[in-house]
């Protein structure tokens, strides 16, 4: 299944692929076996589907393989039977070739097998619109092998060369291979490059070993230290209650003489003392106190002395 990664600006389609971790099982050398190559295991499945030839030649590494593949050398490298190949041996950049068995699809005619255009689909013809045509001439009396005819489709072991690696993801084994590779889903693939095979590259996480302080009252006992927090949480908030009054007072403070100039009469700003409107003509309501800014009662203040033959509201001023 493909996918996309953005590089800056640039967007390449490429193919995830799961590649390693791969154990060497075998090496073969010119002097023993005739050819240098060398054999890896990649994948686990249970002992009991394994044959025995098979598990009997990777017993030494105790390993339950899913599959074994070799893979041609022209020298064998500095490398041991029980080294691990990871992603980490491949980088960004590097061109790779990539062997795959193409998806079967069955027996299919001449048109899907070899792109052949049929016949017209006018008059004159019936059921001829995708048959192949002549298969040879009368002289020979046979047909020539190799002559394009229906058949078997798919299947077939592709070599696709000189694909470019975009990303490798350690972490998870990936790598993304630029562009398509052949093959299913899920499907086995060979993956070989140009340069020096690198080994034994994954890092094992080393446990990193931290020592904490003692506390200082390990002694205490949970319901003190839930009395101690609890105590600490009330004088947190007894001081923000006691910033938000320093405030409060201190927006009383700039305006000490609203009352003279909008027929407020303020007594003291720290007691619930009723407040004299000016006289408004037909006005019945009442102004709650309430979290306002002065600025805002001044000007309503000036709005209401203007209006004349009103009548006189008390309110209480309310606190929250």
């Amino acid at each position: 299944m493909m996918t996309q990664i953005w590089k800056g600006d640039n967007v390449f389609a490429v193919t995830p692929v799961l590649a390693g971790p791969c154990q060497i099982t075998q090496i073969k050398k010119q002097a023993t076996d005739g050819y240098e190559a060398v054999q890896i295991a990649f994948g686990t499945r249970k002992a009991k589907n394994i044959k025995k030839p098979q598990s009997g030649h990777v017993k030494t590494l105790d390993l339950k393989p899913a599959h074994l593949r070799e893979f041609r050398v022209k020298e064998t490298p500095d490398i041991k039977i029980g080294d691990t190949i990871t992603v980490e041996t491949f980088a960004v950049g590097d061109k790779i070739n990539v062997v795959g068995t193409s998806k079967g699809k069955g027996f299919q005619g001449v048109v899907k097998r070899h792109g052949f255009g049929g016949f017209r689909k006018t008059h004159g013809n019936k059921d001829q619109e995708r048959m192949p045509g002549s298969i040879g001439p009368k002289g020979p009396a046979h047909v020539f092998k190799g002559t394009k005819m229906a058949g078997r489709m798919g299947g077939n072991r592709i070599t696709i060369p000189n694909l470019e690696i975009i990303e490798v993801d350690a972490e998870n084994n990936l790598i993304y291979i630029k562009g398509a590779i052949p093959g299913a889903i899920n499907s086995l693939i060979l993956i070989s490059g140009e340069g020096e095979l690198k080994v034994n590259l994954k890092k094992e996480a080393t446990p990193e070993i931290t020592q904490t302080a003692p506390e200082a009252n390990s002694g205490a006992t949970p319901e003190a230290a839930q009395e101690s927090e609890a105590e600490e949480v009330k004088a947190e908030v007894k001081k923000e209650t006691e910033e938000i009054k320093t405030e409060e007072k201190k927006e009383f403070e700039k305006y000490p003489n609203v009352g003279e100039s909008t027929g407020w009469s303020i007594l003291n700003p720290e007691h619930k003392e009723n407040y004299q409107i000016g006289k408004a003509s037909g006005l019945i309501g009442m102004l709650i106190l309430s979290q306002m800014n002065f600025d805002v009662v001044y000007l309503i203040g000036n709005i209401l002395n203007k209006i004349k033959n009103g009548l006189t509201l008390n309110i209480d001023r309310m606190f929250h």
